[in-house]
């Protein structure tokens, strides 16, 4: 008898289990999206070429997410990418170096970058500024004039009042 009321108390907890996942699965309403990582793109790793030094390497991909104490000659950069709603995206690119260049990489193929602010903003609408002035624009401004034009009173630089700050240096003797 204690055997059947022990198998129906854990039957009962796995049923109020389930449904508290259900519940819990319904009542969470924001997901934050995940991205960990270095994004190296394709054209960033097209740029790598045997026999660059570390230092290259770092100003065409960034630093390394992983450096290992026992792997001193291989850098990984690795990306991932969870939302919602989305398969989980994952690259990996491992580089690695002998006597100080780069021997060879390998890794996933990257996606363009492009194509990497595609995913990342499918269903969010950006509003791309123009960023050229048309001729009707440049004819409000007054021209340029150049180094050699006249500077007006109004234009002319502001200067502290001589007694109201010390000298920073000392003057020079005349």
């Amino acid at each position: 008898m204690l055997a059947a009321a022990l198998a129906s108390a854990l039957g009962a907890c796995s049923t109020v289990d389930r449904a508290t996942q259900g519940m819990a699965e319904v009542l969470t309403y924001y997901r934050p999206e995940v991205v960990q990582g270095n994004f190296v793109s394709k054209e960033q790793a097209a740029a790598l070429q045997p026999g660059m030094t570390r230092l290259q390497v770092r100003d065409a991909l960034g630093t390394p997410l992983v450096t290992s104490v026992f792997h001193g000659d291989r850098w990984d950069y690795v990306f991932t990418m969870r939302r919602k709603g989305v398969e989980n995206q994952n690259y990996h690119l491992t580089v690695y170096f002998k006597d100080g260049v780069v021997d060879h990489f390998d890794g996933d193929e990257m996606p363009g970058e492009t194509e990497f602010v595609r995913r990342i903003g499918a269903e969010r609408s950006f509003k791309v500024p123009q960023l050229q002035a048309t001729e009707e624009q440049l004819a409000k401004f007054p021209s340029g004039g150049g180094v050699d034009a006249p500077q007006s009173a109004a234009s002319a630089p502001v200067r502290p009042h001589a007694g109201s700050y010390p000298p920073l240096e000392a003057e020079a003797a005349r």
